[in-house]
């Protein structure tokens, strides 16, 4: 094969490897902080969240800096611990999706726990939410939408 053939080729190789490697990598990391709203049917404990999820080797989910806001509910989450877990699937375009499971405990003689179950696609999580607890009528279900919210 003569020098100029093979110089094309790997040319039209490394145009063609280019192609389609421009997706977005805000997909492709759940890393980072993410802004929650929970709505439900009866505007009744409706709740919203800013926290920093970070996905370990196991699925796990650490999570720092959470920030819950409670709108129209007797819930209480003076104090609480964050757990949950993230089962990921994705592909070498940086598309990530998966399972998203979490919860969120209140601390002290009253325990609330708010739970979220849903998808991670689209660079966004999706889902139910359900809440229950030992203060009075801290109870109630709905919806939720969580974002990643963009670096300073």
């Amino acid at each position: 094969m003569n020098k100029a053939a093979v110089v094309a080729l790997l040319g039209v190789t490394l145009i063609v490897s280019g192609c389609g490697s421009n997706s977005s990598t805000t997909n492709a990391n759940i890393n980072g902080t993410w802004s929650a709203a929970l709505s439900s049917s009866s505007s009744v404990n409706t709740f919203a969240f800013m926290t920093h999820l970070t996905v370990n080797a196991d699925g796990s989910l650490g999570t720092t800096s959470f920030n819950l806001t409670l709108d129209n509910s007797p819930c209480t989450f003076s104090s609480s611990t964050e757990s949950g877990t993230l089962t990921l699937t994705g592909n070498f375009n940086g598309q990530v999706s998966g399972k998203f499971h979490y919860v969120v405990m209140s601390t002290g003689v009253e325990v609330n726990t708010l739970t979220l179950d849903g998808t991670v696609s689209g660079g966004k999580i999706t889902g139910t939410w359900t809440v229950t607890g030992a203060t009075a009528n801290c109870t109630g279900n709905g919806t939720f939408t969580m974002n990643p919210v963009p670096p300073v």
